[in-house]
């Protein structure tokens, strides 16, 4: 059972040589356990009966033994992150310290908690909804300031707030109509279609926008996977070494070097940039080059945004025109390189392969110029050039875009049967769907088996 709560203990910082490491206790022994461990230096101090969000000094102990002098921190529930009692002990960081005491704490009655369930409790607790609880995942594995700041704006509640309103207002019609429906003589649903018609056009587009934002949210959060691609010796490895501002990549003038897939990961204003410098796109006869050759192929099938680097140096080759051909249709960006010598190769000279979409760029990758003109196209083609959160939410979340695709659908339909003339109690069952739908991204009408998922992805002091 999930509600079943007793006393649980995690070290909740990496394991390391550090300067120091936190074990969290949360239970309704808590209290009781670390007054048998922890002698304050104040004497006057009883541990069992330390006050509420207090710091104490003292030292564990083990019996007769000195552990490690330390810090406690006291948190009564229900004013603590689980709504539990909750203890934290700053002990030194070092493995066997930290070790000696979980071990303690185990031994004195704790058990040792599973990935995430501090969180879990949390949010079984009330305390935050399921949606907060994942915002505290994407919180740590935030990879840029904005996917930080959007993973706080949903940890503060901007998502779970705007699906709370909208199921108030779907339920607030379910019952109306179901009101309506039992108690006709009192309760006229006369014109109630075309009142409702509106208010549902401005729930699917409300939906509609949130599931838009899942794109712009994964890429904010996981990074934009952007694929190099071009024939050999174009700069590919270059470019990207005058991304990474180190040598990276091997840069030769012998054709082919790059045989397989490198991955790099780079962050500027916000974005993060999962880079794959890829081999040069040509027909060859070697075994391993021709892999390489084949791998590139399908990271352009699996990219966000593909990096076109084109030699200005040589006229356009059926090698470029392949390439072309090949990324017809995809997010690209045309880099010409190598503009700081004499170009032969121009802009117009490729105007009948580019697309409305496409940008070109003429860039050096020797001497890193023309990046600041591409990050500029990067920041306006990826999120319109807006990097700032501001109050705009984000669906970074996979399982809330599926939620959020079905809820939808239900709206859809919402619309077709008011359209169509539909007895009103049709509506109720659309309105229903959409209105549970929405419930799984904040953990209402939420399966056991879902929760215990979510939170195994949890570090286990989390």
């Amino acid at each position: 059972m999930i509600q079943e709560f007793d006393t649980i203990a995690a070290i909740a910082t990496a394991v390391s040589n550090a300067g120091i490491g936190i074990i969290r206790i949360s239970g309704p022994e808590a209290l009781t356990l670390i007054s048998e461990i922890f002698v304050p230096y104040n004497k006057e101090k009883d541990a069992s009966r330390l006050e509420s969000h207090r710091v104490y000094y003292g030292n564990i102990v083990d019996g007769g033994e000195v552990i490690d002098e330390c810090i406690v921190l006291i948190m009564k529930g229900p004013k603590s992150y689980t709504r539990e009692d909750v203890v934290e002990i700053q002990c030194h960081g070092g493995i066997s310290v930290v070790y000696k005491i979980i071990n303690l704490v185990t031994r004195h009655g704790a058990r040792p908690a599973e990935p995430g369930e501090f969180t879990k409790r949390a949010f079984l607790s009330g305390r935050i909804d399921l949606s907060q609880a994942e915002a505290v995942m994407d919180l740590i594995e935030s990879r840029n300031e904005t996917a930080r700041r959007n993973s706080v704006s949903q940890l503060k509640g901007r998502l779970s707030e705007e699906i709370r309103n909208l199921r108030g207002e779907i339920i607030y019609q379910i019952a109306y109509i179901e009101s309506a429906l039992d108690d006709p003589e009192h309760i006229s649903l006369d014109g109630y279609p075309e009142e409702l018609a509106p208010m549902a056009s401005r729930w699917h587009k409300q939906v509609t926008s949130l599931i838009n934002s899942y794109d712009n949210g994964r890429m904010i959060q996981e990074g934009i996977r952007t694929c190099i691609v071009g024939k050999p010796n174009a700069g590919k490895s270059s470019f990207l070494n005058a991304l990474l501002g180190e040598d990276r990549a091997i840069v030769t003038e012998v054709a082919g070097t790059t045989r397989d897939t490198l991955e790099e990961c780079i962050t500027f204003d916000g974005i993060t940039l999962n880079i794959i410098d890829t081999a040069g796109i040509r027909d060859t006869e070697d075994q391993v080059e021709k892999i390489g050759v084949e791998k590139a192929r399908r990271e352009i099938d699996l990219a966000d945004l593909i990096l076109f680097i084109l030699d200005t140096s040589r006229k356009l080759t059926e090698e470029d025109q392949a390439i072309f051909r090949q990324i017809k249709g995809k997010n690209k960006i045309i880099l010409l390189n190598k503009s700081d010598i004499d170009p032969v190769l121009h802009k117009e000279d490729i105007s009948d392969y580019l697309e409305e979409e496409d940008a070109v760029i003429a860039v050096s990758a020797r001497y890193g110029t023309g990046i600041e003109d591409f990050m500029k196209e990067l920041k306006n083609r990826m999120f319109h050039g807006r990097i700032e959160i501001n109050n705009e939410v984000f669906i970074t979340n996979a399982r809330h875009k599926a939620a959020l695709e079905s809820a939808a659908y239900s709206l859809s339909c919402l619309k077709i049967s008011i359209a169509d003339g539909m007895p009103e109690d049709f509506f109720t069952i659309d309105m229903m769907n959409a209105y549970e739908k929405l419930g799984l991204i904040i953990g209402e009408s939420v399966e056991e088996d879902l929760v215990n998922e979510i939170f195994s992805r949890f570090c286990t002091g989390k």
